[in-house]
């Protein structure tokens, strides 16, 4: 039962994140989040979903288009965000407090939305990040980290 839950998860999630990945192809004007100059760092939400995946101030959740499981240690969840702020900053928000919760980033995707993948031990999370007109959308996707099978080497039949 439990291989099948894991693999039934894992499947799960892989699709999730490809259709985030495809979802995010589509172009934006991204004029209004010019940088113009020196702005204050943002700063964490108080109250979040899962307290080791922070979320900056001032972006309101979209609970109807968000969801989260939680069972036997395993969490998975797409939770949505939507708010001003300057894409820039959002990504330098997430270099920055990541680590202190112990993810460590793995890359960063940008054509147009930004994505951030960071891992630790065990989950994944994909930060999203995109604009639309003069405000973002963030998702924040979290979930097992995939198990990766052991390679056996090739060998030559003779």
């Amino acid at each position: 039962m439990k291989k099948s839950f894991s693999l039934t998860t894992s499947y799960w999630l892989l699709a999730t994140f490809s259709l985030l990945i495809i979802s995010g192809c589509a172009t934006t004007d991204n004029s209004d989040f010019k940088s113009s100059g020196s702005v204050a760092p943002l700063k964490t939400q108080a109250i979040l979903k899962f307290s080791d995946v922070p979320v900056p101030v001032g972006l309101k959740p979209l609970p109807l288009e968000s969801y989260s499981f939680e069972s036997s240690g395993v969490r998975v969840g797409v939770l949505k965000y939507i708010g001003k702020a300057n894409p820039d900053q959002v990504i330098t928000f997430y270099k920055d407090q990541m680590p202190m919760y112990n993810w460590y980033l793995v890359n960063i995707i940008e054509y147009g939305q930004r994505l951030l993948n960071f891992e630790r031990e065990g989950e994944s999370c994909i930060i999203s990040i995109q604009p639309k007109g003069s405000t973002i959308l963030l998702t924040v996707s979290l979930g097992p980290k995939p198990q990766t099978p052991i390679r056996k080497s090739r060998q030559t039949l003779h």
